[in-house]
């Protein structure tokens, strides 16, 4: 499987949990991990780098929204980039901060 979860380190209460998700990632796989996260958390960190990884990790976002709108939550999405090594080599990603409006 492609996602990667793991915590930034944000509060030192409750860390954020970071999904790392890949061109090959499937969305509705990304998308409960999404949920899942979502309704014990608030938010969740996904990262996607090139087109096809971002490409998956947007159609993950589009369908948690379904499968959490029942339990009454709506979700946001907050695009920005973000620096990342990848195997000793700075890349420049796409970060998506998901959380509940």
């Amino acid at each position: 499987m492609s996602i990667t979860t793991t915590s930034n380190g944000g509060s030192a209460a409750t860390p954020v949990e970071v999904l790392k998700v890949s061109a090959t990632s499937q969305p509705v796989k990304v998308a409960g991990a999404i949920a899942g996260v979502v309704r014990v958390q608030q938010k969740v960190e996904i990262q996607a780098i090139g087109a096809g990884a971002i490409n998956q990790a947007i159609k993950a976002i589009a369908i948690s929204r379904g499968y959490v709108a029942a339990g009454g939550l709506d979700l946001v999405c907050i695009p920005s980039f973000i620096d990342l090594a990848i195997n000793g080599e700075d890349r420049t990603g796409i970060r998506l901060m998901v959380e509940v409006r």
